[in-house]
């Protein structure tokens, strides 16, 4: 075995992954959080009792995390990298669990699948997100195509958003400040401010939850290099919700939110030969709104989810060629309409059934070209059923299948076995799982300039086995798992246009991640992943990639992080406008190290928080050609009500 693997495995076992929640001025054990997970069955379901090691951020992890965005969140946790999350805040994100593509992991937010149906993989943007608003995320990886349909070939990211919880209107305003620089052009004068507030309130019959958040971050260029301009990204994000609860058996919930992000960019080719040329502005405006009725009966519960998805963008890209400013213009509608019953046939066994309509239409006018919604979209309609069984000794079967009836492309089957074992007399828990999924091209895909209406859907089957073990009291947990995943037909780009690839991508890895509580005030965590593609599926997945945290709390006011992040060598390619040819490179490993500090000024009435990041001032490429922040600092302050 490669002397890197051993290394970094041995680290992590010794020093620990995860995170743990707070508790009354202290760091809770792994015991004290009896959490549940809703990702594998769309119900609560212990954690114990289900078949997939579920990473949960609950909201005392996020509270330790202040002032850090939720790509940067999720990019600590064990198989998920999030490229663009060290760049420029206005920069793209991109989302690879496993070593998979954007398009094959599906966002939720409050268990809503969210997508641009105008992007070029359907992908939902998540910079539109602003991490203050988020009460909870989990991470399931592997196949999930069963319960969530196409998209969720390599796993699924669910967020829940905040909500009013107590009886009295509660809440919270907030304003944080921060540097923006590089390392090799330090300047630490203001240059991120973030700032907004959250309130709700919660009755026997009503509740209501609002939030709204305004940022803005210039600093730094979105392109590397010394004679480029700073480049601005701002966001304004309002999120209402109203839910409502006639009787103990019947709750409707509402929630409504509009979203607007406006970034400044370089234009890879002509601001590189051309510095001087006017700013690139990209904008994007989306509005969602939906309803969520459930009705609890004696034996089950049945959910109805509903979505509406409008999203425009905007370009405004000078052209070096002709001096003059091409606009771009993309309209995307998405409706998704989800309905599912559980019955609990008895204590031990419940099976959710239900059915999924989602919609997609786009609109875009280019220099290029124009898509009409008249041709430019599809729907699908997808029943599933899903068998959860849990018994008394020990033994738990998790078997699901989803029939995809897509109106371009017939009918499909999708399913999953996922079978684990927990010892009744040792700490142990072994699971494994076989899933299949697929993914259908994207309506950009299809009907753009680089479209191609020959594409067909790409296949996925992911088999993972792993364990997970807790020792000393609990003070110590363990979990590892290898996962094989995949792909055939895979959707590529090659010579301006979009094909299937012939032949299939083989993607391996191990995740493994450990907690290990020194006491109640002290906990150290960490995760390790291993991750193996083939070439063509290698852009900017790195094989090794490792983070630990320290968390300590001195006393009831005053918290303390550290954390530790290695990413390895990543492959990758780019254009080159001078030659006109694509070149690969290999891009450097690079470690950082980042801490925040977090202090009680009045006991449920006022904290700030300090933070560095990069710490040591590396200079390093997470992407070629574009910039990457040095050390920064952030202050910040937080009044509850």
């Amino acid at each position: 075995m490669n002397k890197k693997i051993v290394r970094i495995s041995a680290l992590c076992v010794l020093i620990g992954a995860s995170v743990f929640a707070q508790k009354k001025g202290e760091i809770a054990a792994p015991n004290e959080l009896n959490e549940v997970v809703i990702s594998d069955s769309k119900f609560a379901l212990p954690k114990e009792k289900s078949g997939k090691v579920i990473v949960k951020i609950t909201a005392a992890d996020l509270a330790k995390k202040e002032g850090q965005s939720l790509a940067t969140v999720l990019s600590t946790v064990a198989g998920v990298e999030i490229n663009g999350n060290q760049s420029n805040a206005g920069r793209n994100l991109g989302v690879y669990i496993r070593g998979s593509r954007s398009r094959q992991t599906l966002i939720l937010i409050d268990g809503v699948p969210v997508s641009d149906a105008s992007a070029i993989n359907l992908e939902y943007d998540l910079r539109l997100l602003p991490v203050e608003q988020v009460e909870s995320i989990e991470i399931m990886k592997g196949a999930s195509s069963t319960l969530y349909g196409t998209g969720a070939a390599a796993g699924v990211i669910n967020i829940t958003l905040k909500k009013g919880t107590k009886k009295e209107i509660a809440g919270n305003v907030y304003m944080n400040v921060g540097t923006q620089t590089t390392a090799d052009k330090t300047n630490y004068s203001p240059a991120e401010f973030n700032q907004g507030f959250n309130f709700g309130a919660k009755s026997d019959t009503f509740n209501y939850f609002a939030s709204l958040n305004s940022t803005a971050v210039q600093g730094i260029s979105e392109a590397k290099g010394a004679t480029f301009e700073d480049d601005l990204f701002q966001r304004v994000s309002s999120v209402a919700k109203l839910g409502f609860t006639p009787t103990k058996k019947l709750s409707l919930d509402f929630f409504a939110n509009y979203d607007r992000i406006k970034n400044e960019f370089d234009n890879s080719y002509d601001n590189f030969s051309n510095p001087d040329s006017p700013v690139n502005v990209s904008t994007s405006e989306q509005f969602r709104f939906g309803f969520s009725p459930k009705y609890k009966y004696n034996s089950g519960e049945l959910v109805l989810n509903s979505s509406f998805n409008m999203i425009e963008r905007g370009y405004s890209v000078f052209n070096s060629w002709t001096k003059k400013v091409d606009p771009s213009e993309f309209k995307s509608r998405n409706v998704n309409v989800d309905a599912y019953n559980k019955y609990q046939f008895c204590k031990q066994f419940f099976v959710v059934a239900g059915s999924q309509f989602q919609f997609y239409e786009m609109n875009s006018q280019t220099v290029y070209g124009s898509i009409t919604g008249e041709i430019a979209k599809f729907n699908i309609f997808d029943p599933y059923i899903t068998a959860v069984y849990n018994s008394d000794f020990g033994l738990n079967v998790n078997l699901g299948g989803r029939y995809n009836i897509h109106s371009l492309y017939g009918s499909h089957l999708v399913y999953n076995i996922n079978p684990s074992f927990s010892f009744s007399e040792l700490p142990l828990k072994l699971l494994a799982s076989y899933s299949t999924a697929y993914i259908t091209p994207s309506l950009y895909q299809l009907y753009s300039p680089y479209g191609n209406l020959a594409l067909t859907p790409e296949e996925n089957s992911t088999v993972e086995g792993g364990f997970e073990v807790s020792l000393l009291d609990k003070k110590l947990t363990l979990n590892s798992v290898a996962f094989y995943r995949q792909e055939d037909n895979s959707i590529g780009y090659f010579k301006s246009n979009y094909i299937n690839t012939v032949g299939k991508y083989n993607a391996t890895g191990i995740e493994t991640m450990v907690t290990y509580l020194f006491s109640k005030y002290l906990g150290v965590s960490g995760n390790y992943t291993f991750t193996q593609v083939e070439e063509e599926l290698s852009r900017l997945i790195p094989k090794h990639k490792a983070n630990v945290s320290i968390d300590y709390q001195f006393n009831e006011r005053i918290f303390f992080n550290l954390n530790y992040q290695y990413v390895d060598k990543r492959n990758t390619s780019f254009f080159d406008g001078g030659t006109n040819k694509t070149t690969s490179v290999l891009l450097d490993a690079y470690q950082l190290v980042n801490a925040t500090a977090k202090y009680v000024v009045i006991k449920n009435r006022m904290n700030v928080f300090g933070s560095v990041t990069n710490i040591g001032n590396k200079d390093f490429l997470e992407n070629v050609g574009y910039s990457t922040r040095g050390r920064n600092f952030k202050i910040g302050f937080t009044f509850l009500f």
